[in-house]
């Protein structure tokens, strides 16, 4: 199993960790969720569960769902700025087959 996150991805991450000292690091899973079926979820891994799965890229501690682990292997989470207004994460998933439309969910 493998998640990787670029280089802005880490760096911001960390920033966000800094202000959630609580945090043992990033969630990343999926949900069912959205015309396409599923959505990403991103949050704060605040526990680590029996059934969670820790990763880590680049300093960054990854925790993963079991059930979420087949969506998200080799996936690379990049954090994109298109503008001084619009940022965010960006998922590059080899596993996701298609997205709907508006880009909120996507099919495996």
């Amino acid at each position: 199993m493998n998640i990787q996150l670029t280089e802005n991805a880490a760096a911001h991450v960390r920033q966000m960790l800094t202000e959630h000292p609580q945090a043992k690091g990033l969630r990343l899973g999926t949900r069912k969720s959205g015309c396409s079926g599923y959505a990403y979820v991103v949050d704060y891994a605040d526990e680590v569960r029996e059934d969670d799965q820790v990763f880590e890229s680049l300093g960054v501690p990854i925790v993963v769902d079991k059930a979420s682990l087949p969506h998200l292997d080799g996936m690379t989470l990049d954090f994109v700025r298109t503008n001084a207004l619009n940022s965010g994460f960006e998922f590059i998933n080899p596993n996701a087959k298609n997205a709907c439309g508006c880009g909120e969910s996507i099919s495996f």
